[in-house]
């Protein structure tokens, strides 16, 4: 396994639009998931080491941005042949286990996560009420390692921050998780 850091925030950048199928059965588009002042697009899967340590406090997040306006997605876009654990009814299960307060949606073609330029998992663009780009940054500084109780909540600060105001901190750090298992 080789841990990838994502390129730094391009502010402004647009959200690609997308149609995608979710673990529920139900099919999802990028106006379907922005909150009214933002959106948060994750790049995840279940199998990734980094993603399964800071689940429960991305889900705890996620919950708290809502009640911001901040909308927030997952999208799996992992090679679920080489990665059986990443498939469709595996997503089902994780996200219906975790009660995902988001919709989890594969990308089987990957073309979702090449275009946004995702490279790992966790990967994090969040987007303000124009859906223009304001944070690629990490969760926290845990890593893969159990949060300390005091760790910074850098973002879910920076997507409040976004929901207030429309910009995203100057300064950010990239997120590190797994590379997006491409397809050969």
């Amino acid at each position: 396994m080789v841990a990838l850091n994502p390129p730094v925030c391009a502010f402004g950048q647009p959200a690609i639009d997308f149609e995608l199928p979710g673990s529920d059965g139900r099919r999802y588009t990028l106006a379907d998931c922005r909150g009214p002042n933002g959106l948060l697009v994750m790049f995840i899967c279940n199998h990734c080491p980094y993603v399964k340590s800071i689940i429960d406090r991305l889900l705890r997040d996620c919950r708290e941005l809502a009640v911001h306006g901040i909308g927030c997605v997952a999208i799996m876009s992992n090679d679920v042949a080489a990665y059986p654990e990443d498939a469709p009814d595996e997503m089902r299960r994780w996200a219906t286990e975790l009660a995902f307060p988001f919709p989890y949606l594969y990308d089987e073609s990957q073309q979702v996560a090449q275009a946004y330029g995702a490279v790992c998992t966790p990967d994090f663009f969040g987007y303000n009420a124009d859906l223009q780009l304001q944070y690629r940054g990490r969760l926290d500084a845990s890593g893969r390692n159990p949060a300390a109780a005091d760790v910074r909540r850098e973002l879910f600060e920076a997507l409040r921050g976004i929901a207030a105001n429309g910009h995203g901190p100057a300064e950010q750090v990239a997120s590190i998780g797994c590379s997006i298992k491409w397809k050969a």
